[in-house]
């Protein structure tokens, strides 16, 4: 992948973060704030807890970070895979998002 594939795939992830996180503010009682800055979104939550998501140009990596860990995702087959086989961007987004909002929110691309 060349670097202008990379930033057009990584943009289209992250634009999809903040309008997910606009949704289920609309939806939910959540209140999760979402703050963009260059190529990093970081939601924080209502107890302070915070995710982040943010690109990793020179590896054309997205990396994740939440309570439960650090997580590298590559474009694999369609999607923003895990590079150690533990599934796809939005589903561990979802997942932790869900442990740390104490409800269940979804991510969708």
């Amino acid at each position: 992948m060349t670097d202008p594939e990379f930033m057009d795939r990584a943009e289209t992830l992250l634009s999809a973060v903040e309008r997910n996180c606009d949704r289920i503010n609309d939806e939910t009682d959540a209140d999760l704030d979402a703050q963009r800055v260059g190529g990093m979104v970081t939601l924080t939550f209502t107890n302070r807890s915070q995710i982040v998501v943010n690109l990793q140009k020179p590896l054309h990596e997205i990396w994740l970070a939440a309570k439960s860990g650090g997580y590298h995702y590559r474009w694999l087959d369609g999607l923003w895979q895990d590079t150690k086989g533990q599934g796809e961007f939005f589903a561990s987004l979802s997942l932790n998002a869900t442990l740390q909002a104490g409800q269940e929110l979804q991510f969708t691309a």
